[in-house]
């Protein structure tokens, strides 16, 4: 039987033109990246934004607006860490259906976990191994944030990611490390809401989708996508934060588990059904 999760953000008259509005800003920050990349991380936050309202706008995802704004998300992401992973030259990257060369720009703080999650989750939605790949090699050690913003589980899980795609050996025994690190007890540094509400069921959706748990999954997606409501209805603040509208980790966990043929018997606007079953896929180069 299939469950369904409502969204707490309802579109309102000008949604659209908000999302085209963001869109051209994103537009125009790829297009100054050829100059200089020191502010690819306001331009990736701004596509990722951008990438949120679009899904108010257009819940499922089913016009084209929506699917370039998720491939321009996702080809920011990977560039982003393109740029900072090397220390001379420039990189050459597709974005925004145009091959670029951005200058790069060294190690940088934002090039971090946080924003590495995030670059990842668009890679594994709009389906691009490549990426994916590129991402995973990346050395964890160049993901920690100097100013120790992240708790030590946030590095355990982007170990476990990086060591399922790339078919490294000790999965089972990094994936424990990160759902140990990440009890409230254990991490001090992410806020408790945060942690439940956020961080952790993205965790728990991926130690049922590595088991095949076809029985586990799909309840297992309802309580991620229920605790990520709860969490960005908290305040009145919260539930006028863009940033709630796409469940970003579980929608991703739940791309993963519909390429592996799990059943998905959940349907809700925090995972834009043409995301979900990349009804896009191949439109245009990515």
């Amino acid at each position: 039987m299939t469950v369904t999760v409502a969204r707490h953000v309802v579109p309102g008259p000008d949604a659209e033109r908000f999302a085209e509005r963001l869109s051209a800003q994103v537009a125009d920050r790829i297009d100054r990246l050829e100059r200089s990349a020191d502010a690819i991380d306001f331009a990736f936050s701004t596509a990722l934004v951008a990438l949120q309202a679009h899904c108010v706008a257009d819940p499922q995802a089913a016009k084209l607006e929506t699917w370039e704004a998720t491939v321009s998300a996702t080809q920011l992401g990977s560039a982003l860490f393109a740029v900072t992973s090397a220390s001379e030259g420039a990189v050459e990257c597709r974005i925004d259906r145009k091959m670029r060369s951005i200058p790069v720009i060294g190690p940088q703080p934002f090039a971090d976990a946080g924003n590495w999650l995030s670059a990842f989750w668009l890679a594994v939605v709009c389906r691009e191994q490549q990426r994916m790949t590129q991402l995973c090699e990346i050395p964890l050690e160049r993901l920690r944030s100097p100013e120790g913003d992240y708790d030590e589980f946030t590095y355990h899980w982007v170990d476990v990611l990086q060591t399922y795609w790339l078919q490294r050996p000790g999965l089972v025994d990094k994936l424990i490390a990160a759902i140990e690190t990440s009890d409230p007890a254990v991490a001090r540094t992410t806020p408790r809401d945060l942690l439940q509400g956020v961080f952790y069921p993205p965790i728990n959706l991926f130690y049922h989708f590595v088991r095949k748990h076809e029985e586990g999954f799909s309840p297992a997606l309802v309580e991620a996508l229920k605790l990520h409501q709860a969490y960005w209805t908290l305040d009145e603040e919260r539930k006028t934060d863009i940033d709630g509208t796409v469940a970003l980790g579980p929608l991703a966990m739940a791309c993963l588990a519909y390429d592996g043929k799990l059943p998905i018997e959940v349907e809700s606007d925090y995972l834009p059904k043409h995301l979900l079953e990349h009804g896009w896929l191949g439109e245009f180069p990515t």
